[in-house]
């Protein structure tokens, strides 16, 4: 029986390059995302990535699921449930940038960061908790820093939603540990290409990373569920503690020198 993964904001950049690795690994995929028609402005549907993720022989469901309407996930949740009976990792991709100080950032802005990531990867969480549970096993990968102090002035309500996914992750390592559920979080070394990215001005591809070192890590931390437990991991380093070497492979220009993603280079990326 193929495992099953549940990816939030699967259509593009980091969601979508995670379900297509742990695709050719296999496994089924749920892409959950908002997007059910093309924007010219935003490329990429839950259907044409279910379509793009599936030349790899798995089973990929396309399921709408906006983050911050708990009807939609519940919804998906069972739409998941019922057409693979089972779901072995929650991966909680979806996210809200908002890289401002305090007075930047009106209570408008505050909400949509917290909504789309603490509270919707707790909510999504939420829904798949009883049927892992009920399994006894299930992996949920929150993407999100380890906790850094540093980084929080000029980010504070950034800060608080993304350190709120890490704190759900490690939580669930030590709360799910009787039900044989693991928990895990996951962030990149340095900047990744994906329309985030370009958005927020950070540099040029040279300077960036490709998405697939961060689902070779998501796919590294599956397949290492009892060392990556309850644990805040960084793709490089953890890819490096169980034997990758090799890491040119993931820059986007041959010769390019990607950046740290670090507090330094976030107060100087605006929109």
């Amino acid at each position: 029986m193929a495992k099953v993964a549940f990816i939030t904001g699967a259509t593009r950049g980091i969601g979508k390059a995670c379900a297509e690795r742990l695709a050719r690994e296999g496994w089924d995929i749920a892409v959950a995302a908002k997007s059910v028609e093309e924007d010219p402005r935003i490329p990429g549907t839950i259907h044409s990535a279910a379509r793009e993720i599936a030349v790899f022989g798995t089973q990929v469901l396309p399921v709408q699921c906006n983050v911050r309407d708990l009807a939609s996930i519940k919804v998906a949740a069972e739409a998941t449930l019922e057409r693979f009976g089972h779901v072995d990792a929650v991966i909680n991709n979806a996210g809200a940038l908002w890289w401002r100080p305090m007075d930047e950032t009106p209570m408008k802005r505050f909400d949509l960061v917290m909504e789309v990531n603490a509270r919707g990867a707790y909510a999504v969480t939420e829904a798949f908790l009883p049927a892992m549970k009920a399994q006894g096993s299930g992996h949920v990968i929150m993407m999100s820093p380890p906790v850094d102090l540093s980084v929080v002035p000029g980010h504070i309500a950034y800060s608080i939603s993304k350190f709120g996914m890490t704190m759900i992750a490690l939580g669930i390592a030590e709360e799910m540990r009787p039900y044989g559920i693991h928990g895990s979080a996951l962030w990149p070394k340095t900047v990744i290409e994906s329309f985030a990215t370009v958005n927020f001005h950070l540099g040029e591809p040279q300077f960036w990373r490709k998405a697939d070192i961060v689902a070779d890590a998501t796919l590294e931390i599956l397949n290492h569920p009892d060392l990556s437990n309850g644990r805040a991991l960084i793709d490089e380093d953890f890819l490096r503690e169980v034997g990758y070497t090799h890491f040119d492979k993931y820059k986007c220009v041959d010769d390019g020198t990607p950046l740290l993603l670090d507090s330094d280079l976030m107060r100087v990326a605006r929109s």
